[in-house]
C-alpha cells in the first residue's frame, strides 16, 4: 500500500519557513547525496501540496517537481490554475484513502503547516522525515498548525551529517495517536 510521507526541513527551532514564506536560509553547501532526497525521489511517484506552497514554489522558479504527478490542495483556486498540477478541493481523510487506493509508489506531502496538521489530524499521515536545519530563525511558519493533537510517534532511524543536519524519520503510530488528548 502506498504510504504518504511528510519529508521536509526545519530549523532548530521548529519552523519550515519565514513568515514571508522566505526560505533562503535553507541555502546551504549540500553534501554529494542531497541529505538522500535523490533516493527519497525514486520512492515516490506523486507529489501533494498545499495552495501556498504551491505559490512560494511559483516565485521561487516553479513549484513543480518533474517526472512526478503534482496536486495542489486548495479550496480557492480553479480546476486550470496551477499549470503542470493538477487541483484537489478534498478533505485529507477521504483523500488519502484515494490515493492510497491507487497503484503507485508513495507520495510526498510537502506541505505546508496546514496540510501537514490536517492530514496528521485525519490519520492520512503515515511517515514524517525532518531534516533539522542547524539554524535558529526565531519566527516563522511552524511545522504543524496550531491545534491540539497528540500523535505518537516511532523513531525509525536518524542520520547525522557533517554539515550538522540531523535526519530523523519517524512512523506515525495512529493506534496510540488521538487528535486532541491533554
Amino acid at each position: 500500500m502506498r504510504k504518504l510521507i511528510a519529508y521536509l526541513a526545519t530549523s532548530v527551532d521548529g519552523f519550515i519557513a519565514r513568515p514571508d514564506g522566505d526560505v533562503a536560509w535553507l541555502d546551504r553547501p549540500r553534501p554529494a547525496d542531497d541529505y538522500g532526497m535523490h533516493t527519497f525521489l525514486r520512492s515516490v511517484d506523486t507529489v501533494v501540496m498545499g495552495r501556498v506552497t504551491w505559490e512560494v514554489g511559483q516565485k521561487l522558479g516553479g513549484a513543480v517537481v518533474e517526472g512526478k504527478r503534482n496536486i495542489v490542495l486548495s479550496r480557492t483556486l480553479p480546476s486550470y490554475g496551477c499549470p503542470g498540477a493538477t487541483v484537489e478541493n478534498i478533505e485529507p481523510a477521504a483523500f488519502a484513502e484515494k490515493l492510497r487506493s491507487e497503484k503507485g509508489r508513495n507520495v510526498w506531502l510537502m506541505g505546508g503547516a496546514d496540510v501537514f496538521g490536517s492530514f496528521l489530524a485525519a490519520g492520512a499521515l503515515d511517515e514524517l522525515v525532518i531534516h533539522v536545519v542547524p539554524v535558529l530563525i526565531g519566527t516563522g511558519i511552524p511545522l504543524l498548525d496550531a491545534q491540539p493533537r497528540q500523535a505518537e510517534l516511532t523513531l525509525r532511524s536518524t542520520r547525522r551529517f557533517a554539515d550538522g543536519v540531523v535526519k530523523l524519520h519517524y512512523d506515525i503510530d495512529h493506534d496510540r495517536s488521538s487528535e486532541s488528548r491533554k
